[in-house]
């Protein structure tokens, strides 16, 4: 069934909504049970005075989302009952809260897909990703953008210039997680980067270290198309590293980002640092990692990871919309709600498939 059409007037009295009519309804594609996803009729989630709803236009696909979909967890994030995924997402405000202006209404809009209470000591020293009482869109029990509306708190629905589209957009997400990650890495004018892990979120942070200055951008990854297209978009050299000698690269780089997870990787990559270089872990691998600790120790090597993002939404949009950082060449999929399955999958089904998007309501 489908959401049912909205009235939209051009005032309201203070204290009242902004607008009089929403939508009751919405069709979104629920994950059930780990590897089902069922398209359903769900109610459309009240507004909290400071949210906006927005219609859903465009939704990336993310890793995490497959993981959860695949085997019903992440980490210690466990599904114990249907939820809608993804978190990539942009849109249209269409309706407001009591607090929320109702010039926004009909503003186009990238979601920031995290609700922080705004209250704890985190949240004031402006390390609101870090609150303990966030709830973050698609991760149980918290559902996400797979679906015709979502709701948000109104200043995480950040504006966006009417030459973006949509689809780049919902990439202000990923973008978002490199931003995070080149800023804790320190990257700046004529930074060395080594980069392992080829796909999405490493070809972004590649083209997000250059856009901050760094010079030399070596990316790894044993996947031969991930390398041609990583060094077609962002990347001064993409290399195998099951047919490459690190050796040469001893105490070269200022920086270095894994988006891989894998472990030989990481391990293989720290000796490559410089003394006082920093390692930042994006990549979701195991629980345990062994490490070089006396290397380390000696070359004061700074280790940190990256726990999704904060304070990015309006920088990423940003290198966005000037041509900066250009997304428009991952998107290699699009499906539709009722396609949410194949979409989640489309990386391990398609060897070229980069990054795949939802846009409800889409015709293929």
């Amino acid at each position: 069934m489908n959401a049912a059409p909205l009235e939209i007037p051009g005032h309201h009295r203070e204290g009242e909504p902004a607008v009089t009519t929403a939508p009751t309804h919405m069709t979104a594609s629920v994950l059930t049970e780990p590897g089902v996803i069922a398209l359903q009729d769900v109610p459309v989630p009240a507004l909290g005075r400071h949210q906006v709803l927005v219609k859903v236009e465009a939704v990336g696909v993310c890793g995490s989302d497959t993981h959860f979909y695949e085997t019903g967890a992440i980490g210690d994030i466990e599904v114990h009952g249907p939820v809608i995924l993804g978190h990539e997402s942009s849109g249209v405000v269409v309706a407001g809260g009591a607090d929320v202006d109702p010039a926004r209404i009909g503003t186009r809009v990238a979601v920031e897909p995290q609700t922080v209470c705004r209250r704890c000591e985190y949240c004031k020293q402006g390390t609101y990703h870090l609150c303990r009482s966030v709830d973050f869109y698609g991760a149980w029990p918290v559902d996400g953008s797979f679906a015709e509306y979502e709701l948000i708190d109104d200043d995480f629905a950040h504006e966006i210039p009417e030459s973006m589209t949509f689809e780049q957009a919902a990439m202000a997400e990923p973008v978002s997680v490199a931003l995070h990650a080149v800023r804790k890495a320190g990257i700046t004018e004529g930074s060395r980067v080594l980069i392992t892990g080829a796909g999405p979120i490493g070809v972004l942070n590649a083209q997000v270290a250059r856009a901050y200055g760094a010079t030399e951008i070596v990316i790894s990854d044993p996947v031969e198309n991930r390398r041609r297209f990583a060094a077609e978009h962002g990347a001064t050299r993409a290399i195998d590293p099951a047919a490459t000698d690190f050796a040469p690269f001893e105490e070269h780089f200022d920086c270095y980002i894994d988006a891989s997870g894998n472990a030989r990787a990481i391990d293989a990559a720290i000796p490559t640092l410089r003394p006082g270089g920093i390692a930042v872990l994006v990549g979701m691998g195991g629980k345990r990692l062994e490490l070089p600790i006396a290397l380390m120790q000696h070359r004061e090597i700074t280790l940190t990871g990256t726990f999704r993002y904060v304070n990015t939404w309006p920088a990423a949009i940003a290198l966005i919309s000037s041509g900066k950082v250009e997304v428009d060449a991952l998107i290699t999929g699009r499906y539709g709600l009722e396609g949410v399955e194949e979409a989640l999958l489309a990386a391990k089904t398609d060897p070229l498939a980069i990054k795949t998007v939802v846009i409800p309501g889409y015709q293929g």
